[in-house]
């Protein structure tokens, strides 16, 4: 079996309540013993923890209405105020960046936890691959947003490639080395034709794009 090269170029469920400070200068004391450095690092821990809750919230979104969501619909999702939304991004394309960052990361560390957990190393890549079309239905609508900053538009999308196409390789290269796929396409390979089934698939109800995604990594396994 030939094994996916990853590319070296440039080229869960929904978590919808706002995560409780601890720490929230509320005037609780702290019983633990611990001094106020503690109680300062648990302020931070909560607030990124709260901020990973408005972006699993805004991903949610975007994936039912795209990224011209209304941010009332966002807060409602995360159970705060419109005003935290803004608080933590004061544009659209700062939430949206910030959240197509969060599902880059998401999407690379469920890689390894799908290999750990999953019954095969191909229903891993199947999990991985459910999991990328539904980054790239969020990402729909990102150009658009960033067509005034095509230099950031440009990281981003080197950002997205030196993260997943590894990732991707590595659940190839596992289910050929498992003898459940025939030779193992190239990860970029696979991905940007996943990428291209789902063009356009949010726009036209009559096209299941999940369902052709699906043939795709169907037609990957040996018969034998």
């Amino acid at each position: 079996m030939t094994k996916a090269e990853p590319c070296s170029g440039n080229d869960t469920e929904q978590c919808s309540v706002f995560a409780r400070s601890v720490f929230g200068g509320n005037g609780v004391v702290n019983h633990s013993g611990e001094g106020p450095g503690a109680s300062a690092r648990s302020g931070r821990t909560d607030a990124r923890r709260n901020k990973k809750s408005l972006l699993d919230a805004a991903a949610a979104i975007f994936v039912t209405s795209g990224v011209e969501a209304p941010v009332r619909d966002i807060a409602a999702e995360a159970g705060v105020g419109v005003g935290t939304i803004y608080r933590h991004f004061p544009t659209r394309a700062d939430l949206i960046i910030a959240v197509y960052r969060h599902q880059i990361e998401a999407c690379a560390e469920a890689g390894p936890a799908l290999l750990e957990s999953s019954a095969s190393p191909y229903a891993a890549l199947g999990g991985w691959i459910d999991l990328f079309v539904d980054f790239l239905v969020t990402k729909h609508g990102l150009a658009a947003v960033l067509r005034s900053d095509d230099a950031g538009f440009e990281a981003l999308h080197a950002h997205f490639l030196d993260r997943l196409v590894p990732v991707c390789a590595r659940l190839l290269d596992a289910a050929a080395d498992s003898g459940e796929i025939r030779s193992a396409p190239g990860a970029y390979e696979l991905m940007r034709g996943v990428g291209n089934l789902c063009i356009g698939a949010e726009s036209d109800p009559r096209y299941d794009a999940r369902r052709l995604v699906e043939l795709l990594v169907a037609g990957l396994r040996d018969p034998r």
